[in-house]
């Protein structure tokens, strides 16, 4: 029986205990402290800087244990994940000691209770290397995801504590621990040999998901004859069997998904030219249950800076957001680890495959035996509790580990170590060193960036592009008029400069000379702002019709490419202005709905050269069918340009074909842009059936000359 515990908090400065506080379990101990000292809003203006005077403090959790223990019983203290480095004291004596993010502790009490008993959990100072520059570096000889050490769109806020829940469980001899049910198929996948490993004794039923038993007995080896698959979101059913494993007393359920899932070469990427052949562009595209699949969704980032404050209701929000926007995968970003268990249950519950990257990101983690042996036992803790997800893909050493500023190979132990664990552990699933690899792409984060002028704007960067994957590339846009008003002080809304709140707030940074409002772009495009809500508007533009033709280039571009995936989501908390498409806690941006349209399945889509269009200019588009359902897909389309009141008529296509997970390239429309009295112009693919397109353009008549205002060096 588990028995839930009123736990209080402590800060713990300079070797001085404070006065005790509530603590809350799951939940982060910082967080606690602040609520319980009044601290400010931690979102509004400089709020988040609160929080550093606790980053060298140690902490401390305290209950006065209550539970019943029958005759026989054992009495374990069992957490699902505690942050980071910690001791685990009953009255007074240690009885572990432990550093990690991820391992559950499950900690047998029995022998050392006394019938008046109080249970410490004591958190040491976040793990800070010494040396190291202030901000991320500072976490790279530890296991702790240095996402909190401060990120261009997550504040510097150190958290820790009990994040998982905590509590205590009492068992008996026919106690029934973690079962886990895993298989393996004949060639054809006609034929799925289960093995559960569970206790003796145990009764094993498999039902499908209508509730009919297929299977019941004590064997813990059998095979199922036929199984339905799991497939991902737009490719099939999330198909899902129900196990439980029951004795006379106890039981476990759970849910397993059948389906095979491998990467195998991209089309076009083939060997090297010359010998000696030893690199060639990694293979990329996903292979789910033998067809090859697109991938195309977002980059999960931790969706809150207190990440023991996130519960399964965020979870359901957020995933059901991402597979009403027709994506089939996230990519779980590794500077911020793996998300709490129920997440991987919803995943595979709504057909969302999991790219999973260990809590490695932009570090250059070191061949140290201490950092080795931590993060053995948080990868081993992490592989043996997610592989037998159906939502699981594949998994991944960490983000950007090979780039400049990390300066890892594929000879540094970590990620040895980390491809060593996958194999003996999970082989079934594939490992990929980091992302990215040769021939995939992360970036850019502009719409168009002023310093390299001749590369255009987003329409004509991707439209050249020849990536085997887009697995990060943003557009950023400002936030709601609501939201800056949450987080801005009045008097430093507008104009934009760089007041503390602003650059605490990821809209203008100064230590990059762009940002993610970029003024500059704005200026480029429309002249000087003369108004927040105008800049809102004019980002918020660009974020929409940039994702748009960003993910639909990238679809046109399979089967070579097989992969775009947005930077990012969500967020952590209100950001002034960021990549993401949903706002904090899970309100979607205009853009969102962008991204929804260009993932329909099945759509008419132009190629469009670029966004900025004047009077007397040759216009041209390319019009294609997208399709990647795994049916056929037709329909007719009539193009047309508008342009205030006037509409002209370019294509009608009747009849479109496109087969199955495949696209079709139609015909080239064009025209001379005529002289008209408006700022804006619309390309409209008018179809049925839920295919049609619409892309806002910006348009000058001829008298309207945007006057560019020069940067400096240029």
């Amino acid at each position: 029986m588990i028995f839930k515990q009123q736990w209080t908090g402590y800060r713990i400065e300079n070797g001085i205990r404070g006065n005790g506080f509530p603590a809350r379990v799951p939940g982060n101990i910082q967080y606690d402290y602040a609520v319980a000292h009044d601290f400010a809003d931690v979102m509004y203006a400089d709020g988040c800087r609160q929080f550093e005077a606790l980053e060298n403090d140690t902490w401390e959790y305290r209950a006065r244990l209550q539970f019943t223990a029958k005759g026989g019983e054992r009495v374990h203290f069992f957490s699902h994940g505690i942050d980071y480095k910690y001791d685990i004291l009953l009255n007074g004596k240690t009885l572990l000691s432990r550093e990690g993010v991820f391992c559950a502790v499950d900690l047998d009490l029995t022998e050392h209770l006394t019938g008046e008993d109080e249970l410490c959990v004591r958190i040491h100072p976040h793990p800070k290397r010494i040396g190291a520059d202030y901000g991320r570096s500072e976490a790279d000889h530890s296991c702790k995801p240095p996402v909190c050490y401060g990120w261009d769109w997550n504040p510097r806020l150190l958290i820790s504590g009990m994040w998982q829940d905590a509590y205590i469980e009492t068992r008996g001899a026919d106690y029934i621990g973690e079962c886990e049910v895993r298989y393996q198929f004949n060639a054809d996948r006609t034929r799925a040999d289960v093995t559960v490993d569970c206790p003796d004794g145990c009764t094993i039923t498999l039902s499908d998901a209508d509730g009919n038993v297929v299977c019941r007995g004590t064997e813990k080896q059998f095979s199922i004859v036929a199984p339905h698959l799991w497939w991902c979101n737009g490719q099939g059913v999330p198909y899902l069997y129900t196990w439980t494993v029951a004795n006379a007393t106890q039981s476990r359920t759970g849910k397993v998904g059948f389906r095979t899932v491998r990467l195998v070469r991209n089309e076009g990427a083939g060997d090297p030219e010359a010998f000696p052949k030893s690199r060639y562009a990694p293979p990329f595209t996903l292979e789910l249950n033998g067809r090859r699949v697109f991938m195309k969704g977002t980059n999960w980032v931790n969706p809150d800076i207190f990440w023991g404050n996130v519960t399964d209701g965020r979870y359901e929000r957020l995933i059901a957001l991402a597979k009403d926007a027709n994506m089939n995968i996230f990519r779980m970003w590794g500077g911020a680890g793996p998300a709490k268990r129920s997440f991987y249950d919803m995943c595979d519950a709504a057909g969302l495959l999991v790219w999973q990257e260990f809590m490695l990101g932009c570090n250059d983690y070191p061949d140290d035996p201490h950092y080795l042996a931590v993060l053995e036992e948080e990868a081993t803790f992490i592989i043996r509790a997610l592989r037998s997800h159906a939502c699981l893909a594949l998994w991944c050493g960490g983000n950007e580990l090979f780039n400049g500023w990390s300066g890892m190979t594929d000879q540094s132990l970590p990620l040895r170590l980390l491809n060593s664990l996958c194999y003996t552990l999970d082989p079934a699933h594939p490992f990929l060193m980091t992302s990215p690899l040769m021939g995939m792409g992360h970036g850019g984060y502009m719409f168009y960036d002023p310093s390299k002028e001749m590369d255009g704007d987003v329409f004509e960067v991707f439209g050249r592009s020849r990536y085997t994957a887009y697995t990060e590339f943003g557009i950023p846009s400002m936030a709601s008029m609501e939201i800056l008003e949450k987080i801005i002080p009045a008097d430093e809304r507008f104009p934009v400069t760089e007041t503390p709140s602003w650059l605490l707030h990821h809209g203008l940074r100064a230590w990059k000379p762009q940002s993610h409002i970029c003024p500059e772009v704005l200026r480029h495009y429309w002249g000087e702002p003369t108004s927040l809500e105008e800049m809102v508007e004019h980002t918020n533009w660009l974020q929409c019709v940039g994702y748009r033709v960003s993910f639909e280039e990238m679809r046109r571009q399979w089967p070579h490419c097989s992969a775009a995936i947005n930077w990012c989501y969500n967020e952590p908390w209100y950001t002034a202005a960021n990549c993401n498409i949903l706002s904090y806690p899970e309100t979607p941006k205009p853009a969102y709905y962008a991204v929804m349209d260009a993932l329909r399945p099945v759509l008419f889509s132009a190629r469009i050269p670029k966004f900025d269009w004047r009077a007397g200019e040759r216009f041209t588009a390319g019009i294609w069918l997208l399709n990647d359902a795994p049916t056929a897909a037709s329909g007719d389309v009539k193009v047309t340009l508008r342009i205030g009141e006037r509409v002209i008529d370019l294509l009608d296509w009747k009849a479109a074909y496109a087969p199955a997970n495949e696209n079709t390239e139609g015909a080239q429309v064009c025209c001379i842009l005529p002289d008209i009295p408006a700022s804006e112009m619309t390309l409209c693919l008018t179809a049925s059936d839920g295919m049609s397109s619409e892309y806002r353009l910006l348009y000058h008549p001829a008298e309207i000359q945007v006057k560019k205002v020069k940067l400096l060096n240029q």
